[in-house]
């Protein structure tokens, strides 16, 4: 397979990874592969991505849009995460590239490059602060907001998805720095 350039592609091979192992604690848990990629292109090519994808991409800075098991984070005004379920990652891939044909836009599969993970509980904010300068408040950060930021020296991608629930997408050679990281802090809250 060759891309427009004559160069061979990788996207036909598959190769499998292992997960990296999360320790599951009533405020953390590992969430379940997903199929991810990155969208980039113009406002109006992502919007002809939006309706193949099934989710309109947010038009508000820094919103993620959920509709059924899928959803788009934005992360830039030409940049979309998109999520969906693993199974679905083909699927997601040909209908995208299907839908946008010709037009100008970079669609990268990055399933295996990250793993997601689940902070939450009453004090799920506050653990987050432990790491990152981010102002956590509803107020600052309502639920449905994302951001691509730092979790001290990991790069994340931070969606408060309820009150007191935040999904955070990390590259997977840094899920051991990330948890082991957030486990030290939530020790000040669990005594």
């Amino acid at each position: 397979m060759a891309d427009l350039t004559g160069i061979p592609t990788m996207n036909h091979l598959t190769t499998a990874r292992i997960a990296p192992q999360v320790t599951r604690s009533h405020w953390l848990a590992p969430l379940a592969p997903r199929s991810r990629f990155s969208l980039r292109a113009a406002p109006q090519v992502l919007a002809l991505a939006g309706a193949a994808f099934g989710v309109a991409p947010s038009e508000q800075a820094c919103r993620a849009v959920v509709q059924g098991t899928r959803a788009a984070l934005w992360l830039s005004p030409d940049e979309q995460l998109l999520l969906g379920l693993e199974a679905d990652t083909a699927s997601i891939q040909a209908d995208l590239h299907a839908a946008l044909g010709k037009a100008a836009y970079s669609l990268v599969d990055v399933s295996h490059r990250q793993t997601a993970l689940e902070i939450s509980g009453p004090n799920a904010a506050d653990i987050l602060n432990g790491a990152s300068p981010l102002d956590l408040s509803l107020a600052a950060f309502p639920v449905g907001m994302c951001t691509r930021t730092l979790l001290d020296k990991a790069d994340i991608i931070l969606w408060r998805t309820q009150h007191d629930v935040f999904h955070i997408e990390v590259w997977r050679s840094f899920t051991d720095y990330v948890t082991g990281l957030l486990s030290v802090i939530a020790r000040e809250y669990e005594s």
